[in-house]
């Protein structure tokens, strides 16, 4: 069974993008643009994986971030988004709601390997 993939951006061509290249390298993608969206995907599976981006037209992406937290708390989540941040601070204060930060620009093969070692962390 493919490992799910849960992506949170609300910018459709990003989700697109993304959804389309991982599903053709094995993964079943979900997508959502809004908070409601999101809690209505994993409402109907817990995903392996989320990649969110950090500002949302709804919310706030580290708030919505820390809530699916409670909810999926061994879930990996990749930041990705435009906003740079000092690599310290993204070290103390985003790490202990996410995984790892990637910016936007990052090439999709770097997305997919960062993908691949979170999800090999998850294997019993």
């Amino acid at each position: 069974m493919a490992q799910k993939i849960l992506i949170i951006d609300d910018e459709q061509p990003i989700r697109e993008l993304l959804a389309q290249y991982l599903t053709a390298c094995g993964y079943a993608v979900a997508s959502a643009g809004t908070e409601i969206e999101t809690l209505a995907r994993v409402d109907e599976g817990s995903p392996d994986l989320v990649i969110s981006d950090l500002q949302l037209e709804d919310t706030d992406g580290l708030e919505m971030i820390a809530r699916l937290k409670e909810r999926l708390p061994d879930v990996p989540v990749i930041l990705l988004t435009g906003v740079l941040f000092d690599p310290e601070v993204a070290r103390d204060v985003l790490h202990k709601h996410v995984a790892c930060y990637l910016e936007k620009t990052s090439p999709l093969s770097r997305i997919l390997e960062t993908i691949r070692q979170l999800l090999e962390r998850r294997q019993p």
